[in-house]
């Protein structure tokens, strides 16, 4: 991918990015602009690049462009050239080494018995060990992503039809995955056995969809069917759906961090409403770090459910203390080094009258580097505030993510190199506190952690990795697994 302009100050590095989101239709003549708009639902999983595969019948058309689904797929010129009654598309978020039209999803390819593609959200664990076997095998990658192995899976396999194929592929890979395939003949959804990623079935008058979350089947009045569950294949026909369990059943691990920030607060994840989780979560953050002051401000928008609950619980009026300009994107071009100290007011900017004179506390989901976290708590005392306290509705994030999110290595983490008074004296706050990983567990609805089998993938926080991390034993370095770009880029 080309960039437009100059990196946002280091604020597009100081958060966490989910990793892409999967969408796909079958049975319904306006295919792609379905998929367009499902996809605009799924916008805030992956804002860098996006793609359409679809089939008319008789052959696949394939659209893939770099930036915003509103800037490309909604031109009418784009939507005619791809015709067809069925399509998947994905929506995805660059990171290092991942850059590039060739690693644009959904991959598709020619096989022995027709076209195939694939779209993917999440990460592979082993897929540079899977890589380095085919290509002593003779395959051929024209990508740098690991979503591509899985291609190379199902063309070489040696079984005899595509839904074998497709298992025996997806049993030689590790980590995280929620996939969407298309073929000639169907439309095949497929969960990891961990079920970390999340992927939903739904129905838009008898058109069979698959996507990550419940917001794309809102968009396009679909009807919500059932999550499709960790370990499970369902292969969609002109005949019907069928559903598959080709791995041995193991306990889920759902990603514990899409109720904290990834799932779209409108969305229903695994049962359970995004926005009321959230503002749970902030209840069980005014219980545990309670705090006196005048107000409660969320860092928008983000933080905005959880500081709703914290405001409630601790009965402390919450207030739009920071605006967010919503039409500054990850990019902007810098005319001078003479504007380059404005950072963090491109995008958020102080209401002085709300704060001047109060004792603030700042609502956010969670500290990555902690420069964000620095430079907004500067703006917030700068429009007047007397004290500001910080409270994160997520515990210190200690370790990278490995399953299809964008994390900074280790030794950038901030809480992974100091303790929660260092971090304060770092941001500059008059006090810092973070929801224990307890009472995330039990904000979600879980009595607590289970420490033998927890409920949940909650490994950024308690380093413990529910997968091999085969392709990265020995390291603790996250960009040494995305030379494979991370995220099935």
């Amino acid at each position: 991918m080309v960039d437009s302009g100059v990196t946002l100050c280091a604020e597009a590095d100081d958060h966490f990015h989910d990793e892409c989101g999967v969408f796909g239709i079958f049975g319904r003549q306006d295919a792609a602009a379905i998929v367009t708009l499902g996809l605009h639902a799924l916008q805030h999983r992956g804002q860098e690049a996006a793609g359409i595969v679809s089939f008319d019948g008789s052959q696949f058309h394939i659209e893939r462009h770099v930036g915003l689904i509103g800037d490309t797929f909604t031109k009418q010129s784009v939507l005619d050239r791809l015709p067809g009654s069925r399509a998947i598309g994905h929506t995805r978020y660059a990171t290092t080494g991942g850059a590039g039209l060739r690693n644009i999803q959904p991959f598709f390819a020619e096989l022995s018995d027709g076209g195939f593609a694939v779209a993917h959200n999440g990460n592979l664990t082993n897929a540079m060990t899977v890589q380095r076997i085919l290509q002593k095998q003779g395959s051929i990658f024209s990508s740098t992503s690991d979503t591509e192995t899985i291609l190379h899976l199902v063309a070489t396999s040696k079984e005899r039809d595509l839904n074998a194929r497709f298992i025996d592929a997806v049993r030689q890979v590790e980590g995280a995955f929620s996939l969407v395939a298309l073929s000639s003949k169907k439309m095949i959804g497929c969960r990891d056995p961990l079920g970390i990623r999340p992927l939903v079935l739904g129905d838009l008058d008898g058109a069979w969809i698959l996507a990550s979350e419940t917001c794309a089947l809102d968009i396009i009045g679909a009807r919500f069917v059932r999550d499709i569950k960790p370990g499970e294949m369902v292969v969609i026909t002109s005949k019907g759906i069928e559903s598959i369990f080709p791995f041995e059943p193991v306990k889920s691990r759902f990603c514990i961090f899409e109720y904290v920030y990834f799932a779209r607060p409108d969305s229903m994840v695994e049962g359970l409403n995004v926005y009321d989780a959230r503002k749970r979560i902030g209840a069980q953050l005014a219980i545990e770090n309670p705090v006196e002051a005048d107000i409660v401000v969320p860092v928008p928008d983000s933080g905005t459910p959880a500081a709703l609950g914290f405001s409630q619980e601790a009965g402390i009026p919450f207030e739009l203390g920071i605006i967010r300009n919503h039409y500054v994107g990850r990019t902007f071009i810098q005319p001078g080094d003479s504007i380059r100290h404005m950072g963090v007011k491109l995008k958020h900017n102080a209401n002085r009258r709300m704060i001047e004179g109060k004792r603030v506390v700042l609502v956010d989901d969670s500290i990555v580097r902690g420069t964000t976290s620095q430079k907004i708590v500067q703006m917030v005392r700068d429009a007047g505030a007397k004290e500001v306290h910080m409270r994160i509705a997520s515990p210190p994030t200690r370790s990278s993510c490995y399953y299809g999110v964008d994390t900074p290595e280790k030794a950038k983490l901030l809480a992974s190199r100091m303790s929660v008074e260092e971090m304060a004296e770092f941001i500059r706050v008059d006090s810092l506190g973070f929801l224990s990983l307890e009472g995330l567990y039990r904000a979600v609805g879980e009595s607590g952690r289970n420490s033998e089998q927890p409920q949940f993938c909650d490994a950024c926080f308690s380093t413990e990795y529910p997968t091999r991390l085969a392709d990265i034993e020995g390291s603790d370095n996250v960009r040494t697994l995305s030379l494979l770009a991370t995220g099935g880029q």
